[in-house]
């Protein structure tokens, strides 16, 4: 008995040496952050077996892997676009003297997307759901070939069921409809909207379900893309989800402010290219006749190309956009966003913006609708806020607009919000606009509610109390899962 028990304690310990030897060498080499994989290698050493098991469990990142091989070897559909892509002396000439810095900007967008700048692009802004559901319930009205809509949240309530119905009628008519819910945000309201869809024998499908034990980790990648194209021609994309919050004339109990964009122009195509993509992997359906990409022509004056971004091959795309763009500013970087979490690497490219002279706005809401992400985000302003970076809170109703814009020239839209859910978690589409009328339209309605706005000062994040620091210090340590 004592001879097994030795040979026992020789193979225990030989596996706990051979387990804290493949955990720490796999920490040195994927860990990007050099301290967790410090920090990681000494939990290893210092508590045998379970540092090992335990950074297996915790320390290892699954959910891009898990993405990944969602999507396997699913070839991304690409269109030949109709119209000349836009070459880097037409950008030049299209932008005024101040802007010519963008030029380096787009050449780096185009390694990154993937995706040809393309020009004569018409954008429209729609404010709120007072402006967007109108558009979008007439363009669809007005579909003849095909109608793609993917939405994160599709909301059982009287726009949701107004948009059901148009789908519908759409659908009867001999309209060819598509709808793609994320699974996770069709639980939104219950009863969900999918009976209503089913109702009006509306073909949709569900992105990611989530129920069988195995695929709990696919809960944390969402397709948190906002699409709508209409006959392959007319395109709505922005932050807004489909819910009555967002239809403030009919005063909600919850309202929520947001801006929407009609997109007429080559670009469309790109939007399809999104929808087709994730509607094969949701159903195995391939979109890839006229119906959904018809040709497409010159339909105004802006330059612009889609973004497509998420934790699969598509991984941290709108992230280097974004350090692109915050790099090539000269004179004005306007952020909007509701949920502001940004990494070590944006505060930094914020902060040397803002010290080379570039003036750095970022608007917020004061009251946002999830209180751990407020306080979260508070606990990193001081960070910006002591090297130029200027922070405004806006008043309710609770602001959910995204808009980054750059020296009044470059405009980046869309459905990603700065935070590493966005970033790194979820499946986001944004299109990147080069017009400086465009940009100026933005900027204007950025300085409205900027007007309306508090701004905050350093004086002011270093007053809290302490019992309010710790807690918006407590939260900030979540912010890999907010």
């Amino acid at each position: 008995m004592g001879e097994f028990a030795r040979i026992a304690s020789y193979v225990i310990a030989a596996i706990t040496l051979a387990l804290a030897v493949i955990a720490s060498a796999h920490a040195v080499l994927f860990k990007r952050d050099s301290r967790a994989a410090v920090l990681w290698a000494g939990f290893i050493w210092l508590m045998p077996l379970v540092g090992p098991v335990l950074y297996f469990i915790l320390g290892v990142n699954r959910i891009r892997r898990r993405a990944v091989l969602l999507r396997g070897d699913q070839e991304h559909y690409h269109t030949v676009p109709h119209v000349r892509p836009c070459a880097p002396e037409e950008l030049e000439g299209h932008l005024p003297p101040h802007a010519k810095s963008l030029v380096s900007l787009a050449r780096a967008v185009h390694r990154l997307a993937e995706r040809p700048l393309v020009p004569g692009n018409r954008m429209e802004i729609l404010i709120n759901g007072d402006e967007a559901y109108p558009a979008m319930l007439k363009a669809m009205a007005e579909a003849r070939q095909s109608i793609a809509l993917s939405t994160y949240i599709f909301d059982r309530d009287d726009v949701g069921i107004e948009f059901a119905r148009q789908l519908g009628a759409a659908a009867r008519r001999g309209v060819e409809v598509r709808v793609l819910v994320d699974a996770t945000g069709s639980h939104y309201s219950w009863p969900s909207i999918l009976s209503v869809l089913r109702r009006e024998q509306v073909r949709y499908g569900r992105f990611l379900p989530t129920f069988p034990i195995w695929q709990l980790v696919s809960l944390n990648l969402r397709n948190h893309r906002k699409i709508l194209v209409v006959d392959g021609r007319l395109g709505f994309t922005g932050g807004m989800n489909l819910r009555a919050g967002h239809w403030l004339a009919k005063n909600p109990k919850h309202p929520v402010q947001d801006l929407h964009f009609r997109i007429e122009g080559p670009v469309v195509a790109q939007l399809q290219e999104a929808f087709a993509d994730d509607w094969l992997f949701a159903t195995g359906e391939s979109l890839r006749d006229e119906r959904w990409f018809p040709t497409l022509h010159s339909a105004g004056p802006v330059i612009a190309r889609g973004i497509i971004d998420g934790p699969d091959e598509d991984f941290e795309k709108l992230r280097w956009v974004m350090l692109s763009a915050l790099s090539s500013s000269r004179r004005h970087v306007r952020i909007a966003t509701p949920y502001f979490l940004p990494d070590t690497s944006l505060i930094s490219a914020l902060n040397v913006a803002a010290m080379r002279g570039v003036r750095v706005d970022i608007l917020l809401p004061s009251r946002n609708n999830l209180p751990l992400v407020h306080w979260a985000s508070r606990a990193q302003w001081w960070q910006m806020l002591e090297h130029g970076c200027r922070i405004w809170l806006a008043p309710p109703p609770f602001d959910h607009s995204k808009v980054f814009i750059v020296d009044d020239c470059w405009s980046l839209i869309g459905s990603a919000n700065w935070d590493p859910r966005s970033l790194r978690l979820n499946f986001e589409f944004n299109v990147e606009c080069y017009d400086a009328d465009f940009a100026s339209r933005l900027g204007r309605l950025f300085d409205e509610r900027k007007a309306r706005s508090h701004e905050v000062t350093l004086k002011e994040v270093d007053s809290r109390g302490l019992p309010m620091r710790l807690r918006d210090g407590l939260a900030r340590l979540l912010t890999p899962y907010l």
